[in-house]
């Protein structure tokens, strides 16, 4: 019987627990960010009040409370693209409101302003991404199909990876250590589809299934083993949904309802740990025309069930930051 993607066992030789990438047996890393460091750290920079702003917050995710200063990114931006590996975040895109093609990261478990690390292939913004201990990637943006790639630990241009399968922006996503997801977006039409990447390799997104809703602007994040994707809007139904979705990354199929978020919203941000799953912010339709949130919420990633009051972002009510976390389940 052939071995399936994702399926773990215990190599007595090493004691040590293994997983199948579908190509061979990994050895599964023992580090964690809460052991390490006290605490998994969220960090969210930049979004929109409105007008744009460069503020860098951070919260201690296995706590609950309000947000901290970290620093300012270089550039005020909104709908831009974070993603991290255990040391360094990094923020990417998104506008002014003129469209930025521009790279920077910051150093998670210090405080402090974003430096230089180099630019994508091209100006855009809603790009969304996802990244393992080493390579960081890029979906989309601006209703093209591209994907592109960084090492993090390094500094430089994006390198093209390969091509999603429907160009799109606004999407979710989130990843394991071997896979990327994106989920969701606008193309322009709305879209519930939800696609996989292999990080390691080069070439094309393959279809995995798809969410409970067709929506963009939701917040992705994930743990070793399940992606989880939060709130978003339909167009041009105007509806905007509080609903939460769960997948098992290791494996394809459709998205399962997980709970729901305190209010309908979109453009949410989201980081994790390997437990628990955190939302921020967000733009909501009532009271009309909108409300631009500061609430925090988070769930615990592994059981289902509505989202918890974490705290406030203090620094201001924005939407369409981008958050990443030296926690996450591609670590």
């Amino acid at each position: 019987m052939a071995i399936q993607s994702g399926a773990l066992r215990f190599n007595s030789d090493s004691g040590k627990l293994e997983y199948y990438n579908g190509e061979e047996w990994w050895q599964i890393d023992n580090f964690s960010a809460d052991n390490a460091t006290g605490g998994a750290r969220g960090v969210f920079g930049g979004g929109s009040t409105p007008p744009p702003v460069n503020t860098i917050d951070y919260i201690t995710i296995s706590t609950t409370g309000n947000s901290l200063s970290f620093g300012n990114l270089a550039t005020q931006r909104y709908d831009l693209a974070s993603l991290s590996s255990t040391t360094r975040g990094v923020f990417a895109g998104g506008q002014t409101p003129t469209v930025l093609s521009s790279i920077e990261y910051v150093t998670i478990s210090s405080t402090g302003n974003a430096q230089s690390f180099g630019d994508l292939s091209s100006a855009r913004h809603r790009v969304r991404s996802c990244s393992n201990s080493t390579r960081g990637i890029f979906f989309g943006g601006d209703i093209v199909n591209n994907i592109e790639y960084i090492t993090i630990a390094a500094t430089g241009n994006a390198v093209d990876f390969g091509d999603l399968t429907t160009a799109r922006r606004f999407m979710s996503s989130c990843s394991s250590s071997t896979r990327g997801i994106s989920a969701g977006g606008q193309n322009p039409a709305t879209t519930n589809i939800i696609e996989f990447i292999t990080i390691s390799t080069l070439g094309n997104s393959s279809d995995f299934g798809d969410l409970t809703q067709a929506r963009y602007g939701s917040g992705g994040c994930s743990n070793a083993t399940r992606g989880v994707f939060g709130g978003g809007v339909h167009l041009p139904s105007s509806v905007y949904y509080n609903t939460i979705d769960y997948i098992t990354i290791s494996s394809l199929g459709d998205a399962i309802d997980f709970g729901d978020l305190f209010t309908g919203r979109y453009c949410v941000s989201a980081c994790s740990s390997s437990t628990r799953g955190v939302f921020v912010g967000g733009q909501s339709p009532s009271p009309a025309p909108f409300t631009i949130l500061n609430i925090i919420e988070y769930v615990s990633i592994n059981s289902s069930g509505n989202a918890i009051d974490f705290g406030d972002i203090t620094s201001s009510n924005r939407f369409s930051s981008g958050a990443c976390s030296n926690g996450h389940g591609g670590l």
